[in-house]
């Protein structure tokens, strides 16, 4: 029989967590089956198109791809914001104000083809940084609860790079509200032929690897993740509670504000967004779906991504409305936000793993006479013996340990 130290409670706390969000994942896209048969006169081809359609083509397929890269950014931004127990909303912010400082650079600066797109990219993250340090500091200093203010602060990002582009880099020659044309240098390739998948792809896997690294693999993120799971027990640990805490959110938003001008750069050759682009609220379902685990970003931001682009394609070619992936959203949401969401099982799980049968792998016993001690010349007074029991849960155990000894019992839980 082998023997593992293993924590029953904690591998059904692993397993349930891997399997509460594709429940919730399964069960949205059910009832988004139901909805498109109920509503829409061709439900056999609409539902075609939106598992197929994002496959049908390069193009298409290359649509999600495009689509993938800047969750990447932003899931990542928000697993590292939303470590520290701080709800900061400000990723949205950061990568719209991002791309704004990544336009000026790219329009304003001359600089050589493989630094300008670097230049770019650094000058996104440092104003995104600023932007997710604001609600963390408020938060830290004045108790300012960082929910509110973050998405206050998304609408003050919003019109200050508004303001930026209409008055100092747009461009008079264009039809419509824009920045100038970015310098070519400063433009992020194109990967394949005929879409618009580019360079950033590869940045958007560094950050990524770098995300997991940084909160699962270095001090710096085990501190903030004791921080988000209990801020009093950190703080008597000697942890630096404020400066961890401020510093993740500098982190995080640098990460988002540089998805911001990836984007930027990699996608458009000018600035045009008129309005949020919605990518940073996108990862926070992104970081929802993936637990706060950076590793698990690229699997379900490509998830998003696909019923992104197949909905799209749905909507163009059927009667089924866009809109129908925001209901799949707000159920993933709601179901993984209830706390009661599959509990019952959960419970059931962890009652049954405790009743497994407990082995000891081995009693060992040290007997011999009433104040007996092995000494030099007594070696043997108190001789130690093994003996491998089983106790079964199904009912109580009686043991007779024999007078004047002592037991040493090696749990393992099988």
């Amino acid at each position: 029989m082998s023997k593992k130290n293993i924590n029953p409670v904690r591998e059904v706390e692993r397993e349930f967590g891997v399997i509460r969000p594709l429940i919730a994942v399964m069960f949205s896209m059910i009832l988004c089956f139901i909805i498109i048969f109920i509503a829409s006169a061709e439900p056999f081809e609409a539902l075609k198109l939106l598992i197929t359609g994002p496959l049908s083509t390069v193009r298409r397929f290359g649509n999600v791809i495009e689509t993938w890269i800047p969750f990447m950014f932003t899931g990542c931004a928000i697993c590292i914001l939303y470590s520290a127990n701080v709800i900061n909303m400000a990723a949205e912010g950061a990568f719209f104000l991002g791309g704004v400082a990544a336009s000026f650079v790219a329009i304003r600066f001359a600089l050589p083809p493989g630094i300008h797109p670097l230049a770019a990219i650094l000058a996104g993250g440092v104003a995104g940084s600023i932007v997710c340090l604001i609600p963390g500091y408020l938060e830290m200093k004045f108790d300012a609860k960082a929910v509110v203010s973050s998405l206050m602060l998304n609408y003050v990002c919003l019109y200050v790079g508004l303001y930026v582009i209409k008055f100092v880099l747009r461009d008079p020659q264009a039809g419509f509200i824009a920045s100038e044309k970015f310098m070519p240098t400063a433009v992020l390739s194109k990967l394949i032929k005929g879409s618009n998948v580019h360079g950033g792809i590869f940045i958007a896997v560094l950050v990524v690897v770098f995300s997991y690294l940084y909160l699962y693999k270095s001090r710096w993120g085990y501190s903030v993740r004791i921080i988000g799971k209990n801020p009093f027990f950190a703080k008597y640990s000697g942890i630096r509670v404020a400066s961890v805490v401020v510093s993740s959110q500098i982190l995080g938003g640098f990460i988002a504000g540089a998805g911001g001008g990836v984007q930027l750069i990699g996608m458009y050759d000018r600035f045009q967004y008129q309005q949020l682009p919605q990518f940073g609220f996108d990862g926070i379902l992104i970081a929802i779906l993936a637990k706060q685990n950076p590793k698990y970003v690229p699997l379900t931001g490509f998830f998003l991504a696909y019923i992104r682009t197949g909905a799209e394609i749905m909507s163009r070619k059927t009667d089924v409305p866009y809109e129908i992936v925001q209901v799949v959203q707000a159920l993933i949401i709601m179901m993984m936000a209830a706390q009661l969401f599959l509990q019952k099982w959960k419970h059931k799980k962890i009652v049954a793993a405790t009743r497994k049968v407990l082995e000891i792998q081995g009693v060992i016993q040290l007997r011999g006479e009433p104040e007996a001690r092995n000494t030099f010349e007594n070696p043997g007074a108190v001789t130690p013996v093994t003996e491998p029991i089983v106790f079964p849960m199904s009912g109580p155990l009686i043991y007779n340990f024999p007078p004047n000894s002592v037991t040493i019992l090696k749990l393992y839980m099988e």
